[in-house]
């Protein structure tokens, strides 16, 4: 599979004036550009140590939610020594 890399590099500058646009960043100052995208990539970035953190936690905490609603009981240690 070839990949181009020209309409590649072009794909991705649409995508950033795309960006630009939505957000009115074309209209700002360099130094207000740089407040901006920062403050956007930090957000970004906690965000996705966030759902890092909680989701797997959330996932198993729901698996274990339906096995108990399908009637499949964790055995404990207790009934283990019975």
């Amino acid at each position: 599979m070839k990949v181009d890399i020209k309409s590649m590099k072009n794909y991705l500058y649409w995508l950033y004036c795309q960006y630009e646009l939505i957000t009115c960043s074309y209209l700002m100052e360099p130094w207000e550009k740089l407040l901006f995208y920062s403050f956007n990539v930090a957000v970004l970035v906690m965000i996705i140590y966030t759902a890092y953190l909680f989701i797997p936690a959330q996932i198993s905490m729901a698996f274990q939610f339906f096995l108990r609603l399908l009637g499949n009981q964790p055995e404990n240690s207790a009934s283990v020594m019975k």
